[in-house]
Protein backbone atom coordinates (compact mmCIF):
# COMPACT_ATOMS: atom_id res chain seq x y z
CA UNK A 1 0.00 0.00 0.00
CA UNK A 2 1.37 3.41 -0.93
CA UNK A 3 0.33 6.90 -0.06
CA UNK A 4 0.89 10.10 -1.99
CA UNK A 5 2.01 13.05 0.08
CA UNK A 6 1.96 16.69 -0.94
CA UNK A 7 3.91 19.60 0.44
CA UNK A 8 2.01 21.58 3.07
CA UNK A 9 0.33 24.17 0.79
CA UNK A 10 -0.67 22.87 -2.65
CA UNK A 11 -3.05 24.02 -5.37
CA UNK A 12 -6.35 22.17 -5.67
CA UNK A 13 -8.21 22.79 -8.92
CA UNK A 14 -11.93 23.19 -8.40
CA UNK A 15 -14.06 22.56 -11.46
CA UNK A 16 -17.59 21.85 -10.21
CA UNK A 17 -18.46 25.50 -10.87
CA UNK A 18 -18.87 24.73 -14.56
CA UNK A 19 -16.51 27.41 -15.84
CA UNK A 20 -15.91 27.13 -19.57
CA UNK A 21 -13.09 29.63 -19.95
CA UNK A 22 -11.73 30.02 -16.43
CA UNK A 23 -9.95 27.79 -13.97
CA UNK A 24 -10.86 28.00 -10.32
CA UNK A 25 -8.41 26.96 -7.60
CA UNK A 26 -7.63 27.36 -3.94
CA UNK A 27 -4.41 27.19 -1.99
CA UNK A 28 -5.13 24.52 0.59
CA UNK A 29 -3.21 22.77 3.30
CA UNK A 30 -3.15 19.01 3.73
CA UNK A 31 -5.12 19.40 7.00
CA UNK A 32 -7.98 21.59 5.76
CA UNK A 33 -8.60 21.67 1.97
CA UNK A 34 -11.39 24.25 2.37
CA UNK A 35 -9.09 26.83 3.97
CA UNK A 36 -6.89 29.13 1.97
CA UNK A 37 -7.09 31.82 -0.68
CA UNK A 38 -9.43 31.26 -3.59
CA UNK A 39 -8.65 32.36 -7.15
CA UNK A 40 -9.94 32.15 -10.70
CA UNK A 41 -7.82 32.59 -13.82
CA UNK A 42 -8.80 32.99 -17.46
CA UNK A 43 -6.17 32.62 -20.17
CA UNK A 44 -7.53 33.54 -23.59
CA UNK A 45 -5.21 32.88 -26.53
CA UNK A 46 -5.24 33.39 -30.26
CA UNK A 47 -6.09 30.20 -32.14
CA UNK A 48 -2.98 29.55 -34.22
CA UNK A 49 -2.09 26.29 -35.90
CA UNK A 50 1.71 26.69 -35.67
CA UNK A 51 3.69 27.81 -32.65
CA UNK A 52 6.62 30.13 -33.46
CA UNK A 53 9.24 27.42 -32.82
CA UNK A 54 7.43 25.01 -35.19
CA UNK A 55 7.23 27.80 -37.72
CA UNK A 56 10.99 28.30 -37.46
CA UNK A 57 11.67 24.62 -38.16
CA UNK A 58 9.27 24.73 -41.13
CA UNK A 59 11.01 27.81 -42.52
CA UNK A 60 14.51 26.34 -42.08
CA UNK A 61 13.49 23.13 -43.87
CA UNK A 62 11.82 25.13 -46.66
CA UNK A 63 15.02 27.19 -47.08
CA UNK A 64 17.16 24.05 -47.25
CA UNK A 65 14.97 22.46 -49.94
CA UNK A 66 14.57 25.64 -51.98
CA UNK A 67 18.25 26.59 -51.87
CA UNK A 68 19.23 23.00 -52.65
CA UNK A 69 17.10 23.03 -55.79
CA UNK A 70 18.42 26.50 -56.68
CA UNK A 71 22.02 25.29 -56.26
CA UNK A 72 21.35 22.35 -58.59
CA UNK A 73 20.08 24.74 -61.27
CA UNK A 74 23.07 27.04 -60.64
CA UNK A 75 25.41 24.10 -61.25
CA UNK A 76 23.58 23.31 -64.51
CA UNK A 77 24.13 26.86 -65.78
CA UNK A 78 20.78 28.53 -64.92
CA UNK A 79 22.29 31.42 -63.00
CA UNK A 80 19.06 33.42 -62.32
CA UNK A 81 17.24 30.69 -60.36
CA UNK A 82 19.27 31.06 -57.15
CA UNK A 83 18.86 34.88 -56.76
CA UNK A 84 15.09 34.55 -57.22
CA UNK A 85 15.00 31.68 -54.71
CA UNK A 86 16.77 33.95 -52.19
CA UNK A 87 14.33 36.79 -52.91
CA UNK A 88 11.34 34.45 -52.48
CA UNK A 89 12.68 33.07 -49.18
CA UNK A 90 13.35 36.55 -47.77
CA UNK A 91 9.81 37.72 -48.67
CA UNK A 92 8.29 34.56 -47.20
CA UNK A 93 10.46 34.94 -44.08
CA UNK A 94 9.18 38.49 -43.55
CA UNK A 95 5.58 37.28 -43.86
CA UNK A 96 6.22 34.48 -41.34
CA UNK A 97 7.87 36.96 -38.98
CA UNK A 98 4.75 39.16 -39.04
CA UNK A 99 2.60 36.08 -38.35
CA UNK A 100 4.88 34.82 -35.55
CA UNK A 101 4.89 38.23 -33.87
CA UNK A 102 1.16 37.88 -33.15
CA UNK A 103 0.93 34.10 -32.80
CA UNK A 104 1.41 34.28 -29.04
CA UNK A 105 -1.03 37.14 -28.39
CA UNK A 106 -3.14 36.48 -25.30
CA UNK A 107 -5.24 37.93 -22.53
CA UNK A 108 -4.84 36.76 -18.95
CA UNK A 109 -7.43 37.68 -16.34
CA UNK A 110 -6.75 36.65 -12.74
CA UNK A 111 -8.93 37.16 -9.69
CA UNK A 112 -6.73 36.40 -6.71
CA UNK A 113 -6.56 37.89 -3.24
CA UNK A 114 -7.87 41.43 -3.38
CA UNK A 115 -6.98 42.10 -7.04
CA UNK A 116 -8.48 41.48 -10.44
CA UNK A 117 -5.53 41.70 -12.81
CA UNK A 118 -5.90 41.90 -16.58
CA UNK A 119 -2.82 41.46 -18.75
CA UNK A 120 -2.97 41.79 -22.53
CA UNK A 121 -0.02 40.80 -24.70
CA UNK A 122 -0.52 42.00 -28.27
CA UNK A 123 2.62 41.74 -30.39
CA UNK A 124 5.42 43.34 -28.41
CA UNK A 125 3.06 45.49 -26.30
CA UNK A 126 1.97 44.27 -22.88
CA UNK A 127 -0.73 46.17 -21.01
CA UNK A 128 -1.51 45.38 -17.38
CA UNK A 129 -4.43 46.81 -15.41
CA UNK A 130 -5.27 45.95 -11.80
CA UNK A 131 -8.68 46.52 -10.23
CA UNK A 132 -10.14 46.11 -6.78
CA UNK A 133 -12.80 43.45 -7.41
CA UNK A 134 -15.35 45.27 -5.26
CA UNK A 135 -15.53 48.14 -7.77
CA UNK A 136 -15.33 46.32 -11.11
CA UNK A 137 -18.13 46.60 -13.65
CA UNK A 138 -18.47 43.98 -16.40
CA UNK A 139 -20.44 45.08 -19.45
CA UNK A 140 -20.36 44.73 -23.22
CA UNK A 141 -18.89 47.67 -25.11
CA UNK A 142 -21.76 47.96 -27.58
CA UNK A 143 -23.93 44.81 -27.68
CA UNK A 144 -24.02 41.20 -26.59
CA UNK A 145 -21.45 40.10 -29.18
CA UNK A 146 -18.99 42.96 -28.69
CA UNK A 147 -15.86 42.95 -26.55
CA UNK A 148 -16.36 42.90 -22.78
CA UNK A 149 -15.38 46.05 -20.97
CA UNK A 150 -14.03 45.86 -17.44
CA UNK A 151 -14.06 49.21 -15.70
CA UNK A 152 -13.51 50.61 -12.26
CA UNK A 153 -11.49 53.22 -10.37
CA UNK A 154 -10.93 55.30 -13.50
CA UNK A 155 -9.46 52.39 -15.48
CA UNK A 156 -11.06 50.45 -18.29
CA UNK A 157 -9.97 47.66 -20.57
CA UNK A 158 -11.71 45.61 -23.26
CA UNK A 159 -11.24 41.83 -23.12
CA UNK A 160 -12.50 38.83 -25.05
CA UNK A 161 -10.95 39.44 -28.47
CA UNK A 162 -9.79 35.79 -28.62
CA UNK A 163 -13.26 34.42 -27.83
CA UNK A 164 -15.82 33.89 -30.58
CA UNK A 165 -18.43 36.70 -30.53
CA UNK A 166 -21.32 34.37 -29.71
CA UNK A 167 -19.45 33.10 -26.61
CA UNK A 168 -18.47 36.49 -25.18
CA UNK A 169 -21.70 36.73 -23.21
CA UNK A 170 -20.79 33.49 -21.44
CA UNK A 171 -17.33 34.86 -20.62
CA UNK A 172 -18.95 38.01 -19.17
CA UNK A 173 -21.25 35.82 -17.05
CA UNK A 174 -18.25 33.87 -15.74
CA UNK A 175 -16.52 37.11 -14.79
CA UNK A 176 -19.64 38.38 -13.01
CA UNK A 177 -20.06 35.02 -11.22
CA UNK A 178 -16.44 35.07 -10.02
CA UNK A 179 -16.70 38.66 -8.77
CA UNK A 180 -19.93 37.81 -6.94
CA UNK A 181 -18.35 34.70 -5.40
CA UNK A 182 -15.30 36.76 -4.37
CA UNK A 183 -17.58 39.21 -2.53
CA UNK A 184 -19.43 36.36 -0.80
CA UNK A 185 -16.16 34.79 0.37
CA UNK A 186 -14.90 38.13 1.70
CA UNK A 187 -18.13 38.73 3.63
CA UNK A 188 -17.86 35.21 5.11
CA UNK A 189 -14.19 35.72 6.06
CA UNK A 190 -14.91 39.12 7.63
CA UNK A 191 -17.59 37.71 9.93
Amino acid sequence: MSATTFPAPFRIPLQPSGLRFGRESTLASADDPAAGPWSVEWVLKRNCSLAPRHLLWFYVSLCAVSLGIGAMFWAQGARMILPFAWLELVAFGVALLVYARHATDNERIALAGDRLTVEQALGTRVRRVAFQPRWVRVEPQHGDRSLIELSGQGERIAVGRFVRPELRRQLAEELRWALHRWQQRNVREAS
